[in-house]
């Protein structure tokens, strides 16, 4: 049987609801790094995190198993692990709120806003679904079951208990859940709906957006319905049945439908970062799966809606808080 590595406990308290960034050292044992600081070095180098990290160095702001603060010259250990809190850079506070749809003592469901990341991630870090709700809700151990994109609002799912983590993010796993969403989009009678769309979407690491490849083996497969359409638009439903970056966004722009508001498909316009004008009009409608908790079967359903169906100037326009 393959021994498992034990991880000490973290030497460090969350800081504003988020947990210290975790590094375990590359189990070379070669030589190669004479000490802490020279493998940090190369590791960073040409990065952002690259002065970030030499100055918690200097600060004595890395820590090691029990607490012990790290320098740059202490010896390079082979699979040792090292404990940090990054340096955030100001974010702007996303001025929406995160409604609670269900809450037992193992289970969490929201719903998450337009423009509120699910888990730091890259800038987004305190801004953030998981970040705001252990401090709104004092749920210090609360972890995501599953991703929502940061600009697709409606319902996610977070395990309160460390203990049940695993139970529901196999649900996502072993595609356990039955997943709806709600897009709206140009309406274009030439489609011919409903129809399920199965194509091979790759994602290349530093290109923002996924693409289909023409040809290729598919590996993502969604079902899309329209449900109505006013004013040159359509409301359409839309199932996935697997999980790719950006599927849904994907297959919409695929079909000559690019959902309302998406600033990649089919062109990147990169808004600014504090701009909440125009959010991107896809909603994860509902999710109904069996708790492989409590076995109590569940069906939650979205209170948000598509802002742009009922008022398009006011989507246009964005909230006054912005």
């Amino acid at each position: 049987m393959r021994s498992r590595t034990r991880i000490p406990p973290a030497p460090l308290p969350q800081v504003d609801g988020i947990d210290p960034v975790r590094l375990r050292l590359p189990t070379v044992r070669d030589g190669r790094w004479p000490d802490l600081g020279s493998y940090l070095t190369e590791r960073y180098a040409g990065t952002r995190g690259a002065e970030s990290m030499a100055r918690l160095l200097r600060d004595g702001r890395i820590l090691g198993p029990g607490g012990r603060v790290l320098r740059a010259d202490d010896p390079y250990e082979p699979g040792a692990y090292l404990w940090f809190h990054r340096d955030m850079d100001p974010e702007p506070d996303v001025p929406f709120p995160i409604r609670v749809v269900y809450r037992d003592a193992h289970l969490l469901v929201v719903d998450k806003p337009h423009f509120l990341a699910t888990t730091p991630r890259g800038s987004h870090i305190v801004q953030t679904a998981l970040a705001r709700l252990r401090s709104e809700l004092d749920l210090p151990e609360l972890s995501p079951a599953h991703r929502l994109d940061r600009l697709t609002a409606g319902l996610v799912m977070f395990s309160i208990r460390p203990e049940d983590r695993g139970a529901y993010q196999g649900l996502f796993q072993e595609r356990r859940v039955g997943k709806e969403y709600e897009a709206l989009a140009v309406h274009d009678p030439a489609v011919e709906l409903p129809r399920t769309v199965r194509s091979r979407i790759e994602k290349v690491r530093g290109i923002i957006g996924a693409s289909e490849v023409p040809g290729g083996e598919p590996n993502a497969e969604t079902s899309l319905e329209l449900l109505d359409t006013a004013g040159g638009l359509g409301r359409y439903r839309l199932v996935p049945h697997t999980g790719r970056t950006h599927q849904l966004r994907v297959h919409m722009n695929g079909l000559g439908l690019p959902i309302l508001g998406d600033p990649v498909y089919p062109e990147v316009t990169d808004p600014a970062p504090d701009d909440f004008r125009r959010p991107l009009q896809l909603l994860a409608r509902t999710l109904a799966f069996t708790d492989p908790v409590t076995g109590l079967a569940h069906r939650f359903e979205s209170g948000l809606e598509l802002l742009a169906w009922r008022d398009r100037a006011a989507w246009e326009a964005g909230p006054p808080a912005a």
